[in-house]
């Protein structure tokens, strides 16, 4: 569409709104989204000019969600996606009165921003379903009109008090999201809100504890201040527009804030903060201070410890930030999910690597490595008083210096950080992360010193918390320590991630030898088994020379041995890799010989020195020898793996359920979800259930249906499962299993599918009134026609059932399919219009006759023994004489033929009456005849006519 025919709609369609601009800048609730739908598209960007102004629309249903909103000479419109719109008209030919267009990310949406020169004005509204934006050029914005100052005059905000014998809960609501922030500053409680509103206090009356409620607003903000004891809890939890603040209860850690310095290393704090949206300066009326807050959408997320530098002081908060500051020039900037702390000088942050000059060295004290992640042999030399002695001199003078420390953020740490390299060389990991914990807490600013982090991140690493150890040794201060590189080499392959595991470790390789002898060892075999996995078998055995020459402790040695073995078996000599296995299997360290249990075990299998069951049981007993890492996981996946080989279904599935989500953060977790996923889908997709019994394979679907798919899969399963339940007559469940489809997983024409196989099974069960219900509940539009005839069938069948034949024949009212034709003739044939039902009858056979070399089936017969008896009682004779004649030659082969011969013969036309032919028709039902189709097409339509799946041997 070109410019001038998309400002002609523009202008014509929102021609009032568009000539004053009604709606001042501020969040746009909701709109009606299916009247903003245009051409299916979920965002689009109008443009129209006039003379006076240029306007933008945001339709489509993304666009009508879009949130416009004023931040000094910048218009910011928030659109609910991530995917950047197509702004590049605005860019090449800007508005008059816009000096620049800008995109950018935010959390859950992109930023369109639009720079407004001095003088120039925008307004924004809704119409016609879309959201849109007026720019005036300096000097021609109207002037608003009453109905205009109205309609921006100060919302009013209802605020309800609960108060309890323990607690108090405040809650505030706001008729569209926004941003908070929560906080106490001696005896008093601030509530804070980035917008401007009235606050209705009448219901919050009843503060318990709490007094002395009061409000105000600014131009663009609102505060409530009351009183409330120092030591009652205060805690915040927002959810749209709706915020709840409590006072008193348990006390709850606020999370959610994390502080640091810049990553480039300038003298600059930042808090990354999810949703920040503005900083507001405020004054305390009894201290006459001036401190910030900045507030935060919801959820809630605060700062639970307070932290402190020369320029500023961070407030425990239950949501958003408090800042308190001495100085007049600290900057506070919200931008997206970081606050940045900044002073035009910069923040007076001294480089943390300064406080380790200051203070008096100890000269036994361990000495610092060359490279901050690195672990040096002498750390762990006790001298000749031994442990106790050095640990208790290292641990009084880090003691001294805490205290010395309180308050000081600038006071020396060398003590301290001298007993964490002591206890990290001792093997001490929990007493070191303590240590370097506390000195953080202390002083937030060392989180910035390398050293501070990397021993934190080798302690972590030494105790298991490898994404703990991950975050530490991601700080901008270690981006360039080759040890650093050596520790996320480790730390990949002990998580299987093999590639970065051989990067990382390449990049470190110029440090390894500097460290003690024994992670040279783990460090060689880790590296080893990554070059296994990454298909390298030559350097994984020079790695591996390397370890065995490295004298390491025996338990180091045959870590290095398993891996060993797993590369002859992969170089094919299988003998050496199980001698090894063997041997390993012995050590008395379990997290050693369980893996190595699990190798000889596997290739005896291979070599056929044990039988798959042999096998099975061995591994059930491995499986509770060492629990709790990938050890397990490889042990229940080769074992679920011998399972299904057997046909062992249930034990498979039960071993794979075993690791459970108590393990769904080791290595080798999602592995183990794939296979219960693809075990449970050959079972049910693929056929492999088959051979079980159709009772055995419903009470194995249940006890595993978690494992169901969503979208077309899951509900196949589920079709398939049902047809086998019908197959055998189990009507009841197969009707559980398509209800539980139709009333919690689909909607729409896949509904209304299998709605229709319920109603079927329902009607096969003798159930009218349930099969109704499943036909009406599942009513959709635009329904292919041959499943709208199937359906009409069903439910006049359902009303012949209940004896409602008029309104069956309502329903069916024109319909001439099959299934439609069926249903008619039974209805007529039970109001006993004999010769109208014996026509129907006949004309489902149609030309039947001609195919005398194939044998009539069930339902056929039925029809014709209707058809028979239909014209008799209605004493067409020449009608019963055509029959005859066209059907005598299928006497001999028929499995009614006695039924068949009775009902032709013309001599009982008009002679016998119903009760005489009463036998007879009743040997000719119809319904069994409908129940053997209904159940064959079933039977096709999930693919049960195919060949079953052969049972695994």
């Amino acid at each position: 569409m070109s410019g001038a025919l998309a400002s002609k709609r523009i202008l014509n369609t929102t021609v009032a709104a568009a000539a004053a601009g009604a709606v001042a800048f501020a969040p746009l609730a909701p709109l009606a989204q299916e009247a903003a739908s245009r051409g299916g598209d979920p965002l689009s960007i109008d443009i129209g000019q006039s003379s006076e102004f240029t306007r933008l629309e945001f339709g489509g249903v993304i666009g009508v969600r879009s949130q416009v909103r004023r931040d000094g000479d910048k218009v910011v419109v928030r659109l609910g996606t991530t995917a950047a719109p197509d702004v590049s008209r605005l860019r090449v030919d800007p508005p008059e009165g816009v000096t620049g267009v800008e995109t950018r990310q935010a959390r859950g949406g992109t930023d369109l921003i639009i720079t407004l020169a001095e003088g120039a004005e925008a307004r924004s509204g809704v119409a016609d379903g879309a959201v849109w934006l007026n720019l005036y050029a300096p000097g021609k914005a109207p002037e608003p009109s009453r109905a205009e100052r109205a309609a921006t005059e100060r919302s009013v905000v209802p605020v309800r008090a609960v108060a309890s014998d323990d607690k108090t809960v405040l809650t505030f609501q706001w008729a569209a999201p926004v941003g908070a922030a929560v906080f106490r500053r001696g005896e008093a409680v601030w509530i804070v809100f980035d917008t401007a509103a009235r606050m209705d206090l009448t219901g919050a009356r009843a503060l318990g504890q709490a007094r002395d409620a009061r409000w105000a607003a600014g131009p663009d903000y609102t505060v409530v201040r009351l009183s409330a004891p120092e030591g009652l809890a205060l805690s915040a939890q927002g959810q749209g527009g709706t915020w709840t603040v409590t006072l008193g209860g348990p006390p709850s850690g606020a999370t959610g804030v994390e502080i640091d310095r810049s990553a480039d290393g300038s003298p600059v704090l930042t808090a990354r903060m999810a949703g920040a949206t503005k900083t507001v300066w405020l004054t305390d009326p009894l201290a006459g201070d001036r401190f910030a807050a900045v507030t935060a959408l919801a959820p809630g997320k605060g700062l639970g410890q307070p932290r402190r530098t020369v320029d500023l002081t961070l407030l425990p908060t239950a949501q958003g930030l408090a800042v308190e500051t001495p100085t007049d020039d600290l900057k506070i900037d919200a931008a997206g999910d970081l606050v940045t702390l900044s002073r035009p000088r910069g923040l007076t942050l001294s480089p943390p690597s300064a406080l380790l000059e200051a203070g008096d060295h100890d000269a036994d004290a361990p000495r610092k490595a060359a490279h901050p992640a690195l672990i040096l042999d002498e750390w762990a030399q006790l001298g000749q008083a031994g442990f106790s002695d050095r640990y208790r001199r290292l641990q009084d003078a880090a003691g001294l210096e805490t205290i010395a420390a309180d308050g000081d953020p600038r006071a020396p740490i060398s003590a301290r950080l001298a007993l964490a390299r002591f206890l990290v060389g001792s093997g001490l990991n929990y007493e070191a992360i303590g240590v370097l914990n506390a000195l953080v807490d202390k002083a937030p600013n060392m989180l910035g010193e390398p050293e501070v982090r990397g021993l934190r991140g080798v302690a972590r690493v030494g105790v298991g918390r490898l994404e703990e150890a991950q975050a530490d040794f991601s700080g901008a201060a270690l981006a360039n320590d080759p040890a650093t590189q050596v520790w996320r080499g480790y730390i990949a392959a002990e998580q299987g991630d093999w590639t970065e595991a051989r990067r990382a470790f390449a990049a470190g390789a110029s440090v390894v030898d500097d460290f003690p002898r024994e992670w040279r060892a783990r460090f060689g075999a880790a590296h080893a088994m990554a070059a296994i996995e990454t298909g390298d078998l030559p350097a994984a055995r020079q790695l591996l020379a390397y370890v065995f020459s490295q004298d390491a402790p025996a338990a180091d040695q045959l870590t290095a041995r398993l891996v060993q073995a797993r590369l002859f078996d992969l170089s094919g000599d299988k003998d050496r890799a199980l001698a090894v296995y063997k041997a390993v299997a012995r050590a008395p360290i379990e997290a050693i010989a369980t893996p190595a249990r699990l190798g000889v075990v596997s290739l005896e299998m291979d070599k056929g020195a044990i039988t798959p069951d042999q096998a099975a049981q061995q591994l059930e007993q491995l499986k509770w020898r060492w629990r709790g890492d990938a050890t397990e996981l490889a042990v229940i996946r080769k074992l679920s793996d011998i399972y299904l080989q057997r046909g062992r279904y249930r034990e498979a599935l039960d071993a794979l359920r075993s690791a459970g989500k108590r393990m769904a953060g080791v290595p080798g977790a999602t592995e183990i979800m794939a296979d219960q996923s693809d075990a449970f889908r050959a079972l049910f997709l693929d056929g492999a259930a088959d051979g079980l019994q159709p009772v055995q394979a419903l009470a194995l679907f249940y006890d595993f249906r978690e494992l169901t798919p969503i979208g077309a899969d899951g509900d196949e399963m589920v079709r398939r499962l049902a047809r086998r339940l019908i197959d055998v007559d189990l009507l009841d469940q197969a009707a559980e299993l398509l209800k539980h489809q139709v009333d919690e997983r689909l909607d729409g024409v896949a509904k209304a599918q299998v709605a229709t196989n319920l109603a079927t099974v329902y009607l096969m069960d003798r159930q009218p009134e349930k099969a109704l219900q499943a036909i009406w509940g599942s009513r959709t539009t635009l329904l292919p026609t041959a499943m709208n005839s199937e359906r009409r069938a069903l439910e006049a069948r359902a009303l012949m059932d209940l004896g409602r034949f008029d309104h069956a024949l309502e329903v069916l009212d024109r319909d001439q399919s099959d299934p439609a034709r069926e249903v008619r003739a039974d209805i007529l044939w039970k109001q006993q219009k004999w010769a109208e039902a014996a026509a129907l009858y006949e004309a489902r056979l149609g030309g039947r006759y001609r195919d005398t070399a194939t044998a009539l089936s069930p339902s056929e017969e039925s029809w014709l023994v209707r058809a028979g008896v239909g014209y008799s009682l209605a004493g067409n004779r020449a009608a019963l004489q055509r029959l005859s004649g066209q059907y005598r030659p299928f006497l001999d082969r028929a499995k009614s033929a006695n039924a068949i011969r009775v009902s032709l013969d013309d001599s009982l036309s008009g002679v016998a009456g119903a009760g005489d032919f009463s036998a007879l028709s009743s040997g000719a039902d119809t319904f069994v005849g409908w129940v053997e189709k209904a159940k064959a097409d079933f039977r096709t339509e999930t693919g049960g006519d195919r060949a079953a799946t052969p049972a695994r041997s």
